[in-house]
């Protein structure tokens, strides 16, 4: 018979690094998708979508689109995990818009990037959803949603950032818009296998 844990708090040491891990990883998923020209579902997809039309960077727009969701984070998941969340969105913007500073992609195939855009977003929020935390905008319903009505993150995002990509057939060719759905799945599927009330009991 398997022993039952006590969940363990997470020092301020351990909320620093993961979400200062998590940022990185997620700003390097958005670099592959949009060196790949592709899109996303949430605040980023509209940020990347609004950055190739307007002389605002993907940081810039990405930062001023979660902040209508500040006062939903305060009121529904508290100070803490808003502080945390809006630290990280911070981190996310200050390092996707300087990623080519560090990182040149000179060829990269469309279905790869998908792919792997989507896997490092995931992994990233899989980081900071087991620190409190997210990137805002729909994080922050989908999380409030599994804390207080059982509904899975992953699904729930994964339904909802399909309608956003499709919702982009308005402004990209068909062959962009089925790769970024793949990419949205690959994002959604890490959630939702890793990503289950009980499986993981850290603080």
């Amino acid at each position: 018979m398997d022993t039952v844990l006590p969940a363990e708090s997470h020092s301020a040491f351990d909320d620093a690094q993961a979400i200062l891990t998590a940022s990185a990883l997620v700003a390097l998923g958005y670099g592959f998708l949009a060196q790949a020209k592709l899109l996303t579902g949430g605040t980023a997809g509209v940020a990347l979508l609004l950055a190739r039309v307007t002389p605002f960077s993907f940081g810039q727009l990405f930062v001023a689109l979660n902040l209508p969701f500040f006062w939903l984070g305060v009121r529904r998941m508290g100070w803490r995990f808003t502080v945390k969340t809006f630290v990280a969105i911070a981190l996310v913007s200050l390092a996707s818009d300087h990623l080519p500073a560090v990182l040149h992609l000179d060829r990269l195939h469309p279905l790869y990037g998908a792919v792997m855009g989507g896997v490092l977003v995931g992994v990233g929020l899989l980081v900071l959803f087991r620190h409190h935390a997210c990137l805002g905008g729909l994080n922050i319903l989908s999380i409030h949603l599994q804390e207080r009505h059982g509904v899975r993150a992953g699904a729930f995002q994964m339904v909802v950032d399909a309608l956003v990509v499709l919702a982009s057939l308005f402004v990209a060719p068909l062959s962009t818009i089925a790769l970024s759905v793949v990419g949205a799945v690959a994002l959604n599927l890490v959630l939702a296998v890793n990503h289950r009330p009980g499986r993981y009991l850290g603080t």
